[in-house]
């Protein structure tokens, strides 16, 4: 058994935890959705799509990678591979929109087209490569809130993620602690959490 067989399977990193999908186990693959089906989700909501588009999206992003899991060349990069696919599955429901749309009989500048469709979003895609890494990094910022102690938790949520901010006193007063401790708490906090990013 390797040294990572005992870990809780949140805990592993993406490599380990593919490899655990492929060798069948469903806690792995449970462990795999919930990790990302979030950032997956929010793909084709970025772009627009209904929940019930996004929620086909979803589905068909996680049927494809359970198609490719065994083919995987870099197992580390499985979040990588899933945005890519969502994208890709994101524009093939745009794609098809526009052409429903379409008045019968107008020509179809694409049908003659071989190349990869989603060489030629143009500029205004929905969903450009610096959008499509930022949504990655705020999915890497999330999983490692969640892997904060739950009193750290509520701090960086009460702090942060509040709009509009809450005052000190307010955060001071949900928490039980002292105005004054805002400060140092937010420091180790912080470091908390460079921390685990630095393991993500």
């Amino acid at each position: 058994m390797g040294p990572d067989a005992g870990a809780p399977f949140d805990a592993l990193d993406d490599a380990a935890l593919v490899e655990r999908c492929r060798r069948g186990e469903r806690a792995a693959w449970a462990a795999l959705v919930r990790r990302y089906q979030r950032l997956v989700y929010t793909v084709p909501r970025r772009a627009g799509l209904s929940d019930a588009e996004a929620a086909d999206v979803f589905q068909l992003s996680f049927a494809r990678l359970v198609e490719h899991l065994p083919r995987l060349t870099d197992p580390g990069r499985v979040r990588a591979w899933l945005v890519t696919t969502a994208r890709r599955e994101t524009w093939r429901v745009l794609e098809q929109a526009r052409r429903f749309a379409r008045p019968a009989g107008a020509p179809d500048a694409a049908d003659d087209d071989a190349e990869d469709p989603l060489a030629q979003l143009p500029d205004a895609a929905p969903l450009p490569d610096d959008l499509l890494a930022a949504l990655q990094e705020q999915d890497r910022v999330r999983r490692a809130v969640e892997r904060l102690d739950e009193r750290s938790r509520r701090f960086v949520e009460l702090h942060f993620l509040q709009d509009p901010p809450l005052a000190y006193a307010e955060i001071a007063a949900r928490l039980g602690i002292a105005e004054g401790s805002i400060g140092p708490t937010r420091a180790r906090c912080l470091e908390r959490l460079r921390r685990i990013l630095a393991t993500l």
